[in-house]
């Protein structure tokens, strides 16, 4: 509501400006997606969905910019919640049938600049894994294929010569969504006889998060970050109770509070361009681990291919009392990561990606195809290859194989 008011002020501070523009954007997506095997909690081999997303930009004056986004989604397979309403917040555990994706309002002059409201914020220089990245919560609905999602923030941009200041407040707490509970992508352990799970819902920290970080860019670009807050990957908590069937235990969600301090490098070199990026991350919560995550990388670009390979790894200094969690940045340490590309024509391209446990357990491959259809279609076609041992993060998924048909128009 706050964020609301303020963006309603800096409309009416602005209604006496004479230059003003309003441009949109928008796209209509329907995918198919096809499983070969079924899933130990999860037979259905087909999954349709469809997304319609409408972005406008209102400039009063050469001073603000309006921002705003709005999702409506359908599908087969009941990850969008079937009650209508618009939401705000992210938090439920089923995607929303209607969200606002992002509006904020933005204030630049001269070295500074503002936005606040609900926005993307993304930290690090380093792909697939980014350790400094902690205002990007995502929809890990589908773990692979993920999205993320926009954080209630202020942001307070400083930029003077080579070197530039980012300041980030955000008063409210946006988790990432985890797989749901009875379908495919949620991976749970074997049992003992007589034990059964039950999803006893979330606890939501209250309080801000804050962060700040200083990029210096030049011949090699670096930067030093630090956020206090809360992990927006849960872990859990598991309550036992005696039943006339055996034992049940209620799975609670939390968030534990961290402070994480990072940098990140990127320095170019003749054959390629050499990016690092560590954080550790440290918690008052005796039930979140205490652990440094880094990744090292080199990219190349060649003509109309470009290369990315690099080694993720994590070093862990505390181990909490929490029985589980989910962390698919942890998940993809000591893991070869790597992207590749190749740009066919201005209509087509092809794109890679893989990601291979250093000791073989789990795999993880995609490939891309995407061809633009005349001015506004566009279609896309992704193989997913997943592989390795239940007990890794990325093999406990090697039923998920699959294809991904897309076709979307955009206007």
């Amino acid at each position: 509501m706050r964020c609301c008011c303020a963006l309603l002020l800096i409309v009416c501070a602005a209604l006496d400006c004479h230059s003003q523009t309003y441009t949109q954007r928008g796209s209509l997506e329907t995918q198919s997606t096809f499983y070969p095997q079924e899933a130990k909690n999860d037979r259905t081999h087909v999954v349709g969905e469809s997304l319609f997303r409408y972005e406008g930009f209102f400039n009063p004056s050469g001073l603000v910019q309006l921002a705003g986004g709005l999702d409506f989604r359908i599908d087969t397979h009941l990850q969008v919640d079937r009650d209508f309403k618009l939401s705000w917040q992210d938090r439920e555990t089923r995607r929303p049938i209607g969200a606002i994706r992002h509006l904020s309002a933005t204030y630049h002059k001269g070295p500074v600049t503002v936005e606040m409201g609900k926005q993307f914020i993304r930290w690090g220089k380093t792909d697939i894994v980014t350790p400094t990245d902690r205002f990007a919560p995502r929809d890990f609905l589908t773990v692979v294929d993920n999205d993320f999602l926009a954080v209630t923030a202020m942001r307070f941009n400083f930029e003077k010569g080579t070197n530039t200041i980012e300041a980030v407040w955000s008063p409210r707490f946006t988790p990432s969504r985890i797989p749901l509970p009875n379908q495919r992508w949620a991976a749970f352990p074997e049992l003992p006889p007589g034990v059964t799970l039950r999803d006893a819902g979330a606890s939501f920290p209250g309080g801000p998060q804050s962060g700040v970080r200083w990029n210096h860019a030049g011949a090699i670009e670096y930067e030093l970050s630090l956020y206090r807050g809360f992990n927006h990957l849960p872990s859990f908590d598991g309550t036992p109770r005696f039943t006339s069937t055996g034992i049940e235990v209620d799975v609670r969600r939390f968030y534990p509070k961290i402070i994480m301090a990072g940098g990140d490098v990127a320095a170019p070199a003749p054959w390629f361009t050499l990016k690092g990026e560590a954080a550790y991350f440290s918690s008052t919560d005796n039930r979140a681990d205490e652990y440094a995550l880094f990744v090292i990388q080199l990219e190349r670009q060649a003509g109309e291919w470009f290369f990315v390979g690099g080694f993720a790894g994590e070093a862990i200094t505390r181990n909490g009392s929490r029985a589980a969690d989910f962390a698919p940045d942890r998940g993809l340490t000591k893991t070869l990561l790597g992207r590749a590309g190749y740009t066919i024509d201005a209509n087509r391209n092809i794109a890679f990606e893989a990601a291979i446990r250093q000791n073989g357990e789990g795999v993880w491959i995609k490939s891309e195809y995407s061809q633009l259809l005349g001015q506004h279609w566009r279609a896309t076609l992704d193989l997913t290859l997943i592989s390795g041992d239940t007990g890794d993060f990325l093999g406990q998924y090697n039923r998920n194989s699959h294809a991904v048909i897309v076709l979307r128009y955009s206007f």
